[in-house]
């Protein structure tokens, strides 16, 4: 199986070293690295054009911030050109621990046997920088989770994860297209695995490992919104509520009603803030993913 890693960044130019750094030291080597370039201005374009890769790498330099969305479309759509057989998605501040890729290509092969199809995806165990579970990139399982445990697997049936290690297969990318670039940001990682999973289910493998060096370890919460970050959060209403109509899931929109009230709750949040995600919530009712399909093989 040869596998591309696609790393996407933003003006993070010393967590990419340490990405690009765990990705070339990997126990079972990558054969590709695709490195989306954001149209960073810290310099993140100098730092790739001296650098000296270890493993084959191929840099593309967007003209604009497309996003983390339109990043990973573009990354998986050039991964997929060059032939992989798989794609390994992840951030800039995602650091792979040395034998992360191993279980995943492993775990995707023995699943191929033992359940009579490969998944479309599978997916580590992301770990905060002090080694706890990150809070933020836990994996959503199917409801028949456990079904791969009864024949002695030692992974476990998933229906979505987030981009923070995430290696998604040549086969369901053809049978579902590239990631939706006009999410822009926040909530593409889910709406994407679970449209893989309508495919196949994917996978969590727990002898994968990875740590995502988030500032603070906490999960998406709007008890948080404030001035500076209440637009991330009106691209995640936007898109949830867009995801929840498009895959016609009442449940989607409805956990995203439960958050919102019980995090808002008593949080303080000033009520202009508040009117803006709602606002986001009726744009997702019009808003419609992009789903683009990979062109031909190079």
């Amino acid at each position: 199986m040869r596998v591309a890693a696609v790393v996407v960044t933003y003006n993070r130019m010393a967590l990419l070293e340490q990405t690009l750094e765990a990705l070339e030291h990997q126990t079972r080597p990558v054969d590709h690295i695709v490195i989306i370039d954001n149209a960073s201005t810290d310099g993140t374009d100098d730092y790739l054009a001296a650098r000296t890769p270890g493993v084959p790498t191929t840099v593309r330099r967007m003209k604009e911030n497309t996003g983390g969305a339109g990043g990973f479309s573009t990354g998986t759509e050039l991964a997929y050109g060059l032939g992989m057989d798989a794609i390994w998605l992840m951030d800039d501040d995602t650091v792979p621990q040395a034998d992360a890729l191993g279980p995943l290509v492993r775990d995707l092969e023995d699943a191929e046997t033992r359940l009579g199809a490969m998944p479309s995806f599978a997916c580590s165990l992301v770990l905060w920088k002090d080694g706890s579970l990150c809070e933020m990139n836990t994996p959503e399982p199917t409801w028949d989770w456990a079904r791969p445990l009864t024949q002695g697997a030692p992974y476990t049936l998933m229906k979505s994860c987030s981009f923070v290690s995430c290696l998604v297969t040549r086969e369901a990318v053809h049978a579902v297209g590239l990631p939706s670039a006009n999410f822009f940001i926040w909530y593409d990682d889910a709406e994407y695995t679970q449209r893989l999973s309508k495919f196949r289910p994917g996978i969590f493998v727990p002898d994968s490992k990875v740590n995502h060096l988030l500032p603070q370890n906490r999960g998406v919460n709007f008890g948080d919104v404030n001035e500076g970050n209440v637009w991330k959060f009106e691209y995640g209403v936007r898109n949830q509520i867009a995801t929840a109509i498009k895959f016609r899931s009442p449940t989607i929109a409805a956990s995203l009603v439960e958050n919102m009230i019980k995090q808002l709750r008593g949080a303080g949040v000033p009520k202009p803030l508040v009117l803006r995600l709602v606002k986001a919530a009726a744009r997702g009712v019009v808003f419609r993913p992009e789903v683009k399909r990979a062109r031909t093989v190079r």
